[in-house]
């Protein structure tokens, strides 16, 4: 997914800025957008990609060395 962000004119002349939509595409997101703000004048849009999760079993394997090390400085301590 990436986040797409806009800077728009509505209808009735007002700016709206920093609206920010993920979206798989840069089509899908001017859609979504046209469906909340309908007529609008898109004045800016960027495109930001988003990284990407880390895995859950990465989280546990860097825990668990972290838990490892500390045990390490504990043993001898006394």
């Amino acid at each position: 997914m990436t986040r797409f962000g806009f800077n728009i004119r509505t209808k009735t002349g007002q700016r709206v800025d920093n609206i920010q939509i993920m979206a798989a595409s840069m089509d899908d997101a001017e859609r979504r957008l046209r469906q909340m703000y309908l007529k609008c004048e898109i004045i800016d849009r960027r495109e930001q990609p988003v990284p990407g999760r880390i895995e859950a079993a990465d989280i546990r394997a860097t825990s668990a060395r972290v838990r490892m090390a500390a045990r390490k400085d504990k043993i001898g301590t006394h």
